[in-house]
């Protein structure tokens, strides 16, 4: 299922709920890359200084990839990104 991210916290969302519908724990994924857990925690929270790497590292852990796209117009009763 494809998810339109558009903020830190949006991100930490879509991998928190990725990670807990493959019942992994923050350890269990950080164990499989090399990441501790409290920086986990710090991903799903949103956390605006991830690491590239770090994130990539995640999105390997949990068989997710990213992909860029052309942004579509937003809707006229959004306000655009919240950051």
């Amino acid at each position: 299922m494809m998810q339109k991210i558009l903020s830190p916290e949006g991100l930490g969302a879509a991998l928190r709920s990725e990670r807990k519908k493959r019942k992994l724990s923050q350890t269990a994924v950080g164990k499989a890359v090399g990441i501790d857990q409290p920086t986990v925690s710090k991903v799903e929270k949103g956390n605006p200084g991830t690491e590239l790497g770090t994130l990539f590292r995640l999105l390997a852990a949990l068989e997710l990839e990213l992909v860029i796209q052309p942004r579509q117009k937003p809707a006229k009763d959004t306000k655009g990104d919240i950051w």
